[in-house]
């Protein structure tokens, strides 16, 4: 399993660590908001981020705006904003897409491609839910669920 997080904003809240438990990777689309975001995260599985656009700190400089992931025979490419994808990913051989941004949770099939978008686990945002999103991969075969930690 894979956990898939975005728009943390210097928040990890604690419902996260038994959701993510057992990962063998995490994704963080950006809007981390600090790097202690990312070693808390790391406590729990190996992290694997992208930058954000509110990502402007020293500490960011070193994390790439867009990132691909090869996890056995699925290949992933991860960026904060879809609107700034340019490329096709069915295209390029891409099974997974991961972003973030909107703060709106996705899971979406388009063209063999599976969309996902985590939604927001950091503060509160209008009237948005809290969630964050798992991808389980068998083979070829990625599947994704998104996980409300709202109450």
């Amino acid at each position: 399993m894979i956990g898939v997080i975005s728009d943390t904003h210097g928040l990890v809240r604690p419902e996260v660590l038994p959701v993510f438990a057992g990962a063998a990777l995490i994704i963080h689309a950006g809007d981390i908001g600090t790097s202690e975001v990312l070693k808390e995260l790391r406590s729990i599985a190996p992290v694997i981020a992208v930058r954000g656009n509110n990502d402007k700190d020293a500490w960011a400089s070193a994390i790439p705006e867009t990132k691909v992931i090869q996890f056995g025979n699925v290949s992933i490419y991860v960026l904060h904003d879809l609107k700034e994808i340019d490329l096709s990913p069915g295209a390029a051989g891409y099974q997974v897409v991961v972003s973030g941004h909107s703060h709106r949770p996705l899971i979406d099939r388009r063209e063999g491609v599976l969309y996902v978008n985590p939604g927001s686990a950091g503060p509160r945002r209008f009237k948005l839910p809290i969630t964050v999103a798992r991808l389980t991969i068998e083979g070829t075969k990625v599947e994704g669920e998104v996980v409300n930690l709202s109450f």
